[in-house]
């Protein structure tokens, strides 16, 4: 039986009338706006505001996107607001540098409060009983999510599960990674946060996405698609089929299932607008492999973990010593950090320390940093990608 519905439309370009010719089609085959929102109602608006980077690197959702989605959301007389918790800044102006800020200012579309927390109860969560979110999204009345299409060293795919993690304020972000080092818990709190905010709609935004090193450090790459669902699962399930990913090897992607979050199987989603398999790119550069056997830190003895486990890797000849990377450490002591000697300003791990997060690797402006697997960790596991 189907149970989810994806909206796959072409775009192949930024244009402002194909975006929004585009959007109002994907929308339009999911039942019309009148299905997503009503005159009065609070709605936020939640693009991925990762850092304050250019449109055209493909780290953020485009403007051009998210003023589609605006306007169409403006036609019926809700009130809108905006936002993001990025890796690091404050989100006013990151939404500025990423050139967001002033669409909606354009469009009279109020930045929402995403730093302060207000702490909620969900009884009901897999493992998150007790969540600290951005007040901006527990105040509205309706989150309409706006991803981005990218890659990730962490959980293989940003996409619209992994949104709304930016839902989560500054150094709350921080502190569950250092809860939830091992990748399933971290993925069980996604899946967590989805189900209580329960976004009303999904607009992926993948005519530029990201392949490679993401999710900043990654390359661009023309996809030409947009995607539109009511189910943040199905989308990312249909992602992975564009860029030819098993669904199995995105480690939350069970955990939504058995939450009642969405399907994660292929042939229990319809598929509505263009033809998908015109858009499929079996060349797209992703980690092909399940994190099961080796992300977690948690899964060997600490005299082990540094020789088998995935870890993060400074390419010091890209890096411009901007210190992104420990102000984003969320332990402490910090993993990374300056060293002692301050003839060398260039920071330098402690492996000892480091719980596999990938934060510092998130957050690189400079695609100084990389995942690495030991050379024990490739005798394992030899079909382990870098």
């Amino acid at each position: 039986m189907i149970r989810s519905k994806v909206i796959l439309i072409k775009c192949d370009s930024y244009d402002e009338a194909k975006v929004r010719l585009a959007v109002k089609r994907g929308i339009d085959l999911l039942g019309g706006i009148s299905c997503f929102a009503k005159p009065g109602e609070k709605i936020v608006l939640k693009p991925n505001l990762l850092a304050g980077d250019p449109p055209e690197k493909a780290v953020t959702t485009h403007p051009i996107v998210f003023k589609a989605v605006g306007e169409i959301f403006k036609s019926t007389g809700a009130n809108l607001f905006y936002g993001d918790s990025p890796g690091l800044g404050k989100p006013e102006r990151i939404a500025h540098l990423a050139g967001i800020k002033q669409i909606a200012d354009s469009l009279n579309i109020t930045l929402a409060d995403f730093q302060k927390a207000e702490k909620v109860s969900y009884p009901d969560a897999i493992l998150a009983k007790q969540l600290a979110l951005a007040k901006g999204v527990v105040d509205a009345d309706g989150i309409v999510s706006i991803p981005k299409m990218k890659t990730h060293g962490f959980t293989r795919i940003t996409g619209a599960v992994k949104n709304q993690f930016g839902c989560l304020p500054g150094l709350q972000k921080a502190e569950f990674h250092v809860k939830m080092p091992d990748i399933y818990d971290f993925s069980k709190v996604l899946v967590d946060i989805n189900n209580f905010l329960k976004p009303r709609l999904y607009v992926m935004d993948g005519i530029l996405a990201m392949e490679g090193n993401g999710p900043r450090g990654g390359e661009p790459i023309e996809m030409k698609v947009l995607l539109f669902s009511k189910d943040p699962v199905a989308m990312d399930v249909v992602f992975c089929k564009l860029i030819d990913l098993k669904p199995e090897f995105v480690p939350y992607m069970r955990f939504g299932r058995e939450s009642c979050l969405g399907t994660d199987s292929y042939n229990n989603i319809e598929i509505k607008g263009d033809d998908i398999e015109g858009l499929i790119n079996k060349n797209f550069k992703v980690t092909r492999r399940s994190p099961s056997q080796f992300i977690s830190a948690r899964s060997f003895p600490p005299f082990l973990k540094n020789l088998i486990t995935q870890k993060p890797v400074i390419t010091y000849e890209l890096c411009i010593n901007c210190g992104s990377c420990i102000l984003q450490c969320p332990v402490m002591p910090k993993a990374v950090n300056w060293p002692e000697r301050k003839q060398n300003r260039k920071p330098v791990f402690n492996y000892k320390q480091c719980i596999r997060c990938f934060c510092c690797h998130e957050i690189c402006p400079e695609k100084a940093i990389t995942i690495k697997t030991p050379l024990l960790g490739k005798f394992i596991h030899p079909h382990i990608p870098e």
